[in-house]
């Protein structure tokens, strides 16, 4: 597991954050799709403090070996199970992935639903977690797990939008100076909403941005 820190204004995962998190969640008008002919899945935005007490998320990173989509970023998750609903299989996922075991009662709230190129219908859904969490990537899950201070999401130039070549859509991207990479869509578009609707109270909205080919193909 790595950690990393921000020079942005860091953001206390404290009690007020806590309740300033469900607040906004508690507000936020959350917009569901019907999954029609989509495949079902769940990601966790799990909120946990960092070692210098600051609010921060968990990142991962695919296995390298994946024969598509290797070393992509992106939330623990997944497809869920038959008969399994969004905030079981966005816990079942963590667990799977980077060993940390969340109760029902952690889950504080969903943002909207996102629709990928490749067929999948996601959910995320926002947890709390421990400060400084004690996690444990499988390595048959993912290459590497990463705990990241929502603040790289207030840095300068995030998001960056841009036009798409392929749709009239435009794409969208977070570049994390610290982690060296830039994340794409659709994981860019859930953390933009994560950073609008969990930090800010603000009901912005992420479905219509498009992803790259390389995201999906």
């Amino acid at each position: 597991m790595h950690r990393y820190n921000s020079l942005v204004a860091r953001l206390p995962f404290d009690d007020h954050f806590r309740e300033r998190v469900s607040e906004h969640l508690a507000r936020f008008d959350r917009r569901a799709i019907a999954p029609d002919v989509l495949t079902r899945a769940a990601v966790a935005v799990t909120l946990v403090g960092d070692s210098a007490g600051e609010a921060s998320f968990i990142l991962t990173r695919r296995p390298l070996n994946l024969r598509r989509h290797a070393g992509q970023w992106a939330l623990p998750g997944g497809r869920c199970d038959d008969g399994e609903n969004t905030i079981d299989a966005a816990r079942r996922e963590v667990e799977e992935e980077v060993g940390l075991s969340l109760g029902r009662e952690s889950a504080v709230g969903r943002l909207d639903d996102f629709q990928t190129r490749s067929g999948f219908l996601i959910t995320p859904v926002v947890f709390f977690g421990p400060s400084e969490p004690a996690l444990r990537p499988d390595p048959n899950e993912v290459h590497a797990a990463y705990v990241v201070p929502l603040s790289v999401l207030e840095a300068p130039g995030v998001p960056t939008i841009q036009e798409s070549a392929t749709s009239e859509h435009p794409l969208i991207s977070i570049k994390v100076e610290s982690l060296g990479t830039t994340i794409w869509a659709p994981t860019a578009a859930l953390l933009y909403q994560t950073r609008e609707v969990v930090v800010h109270g603000r009901s912005t909205r992420v479905a219509h941005f498009e992803q790259p080919r390389f995201a999906w193909k």
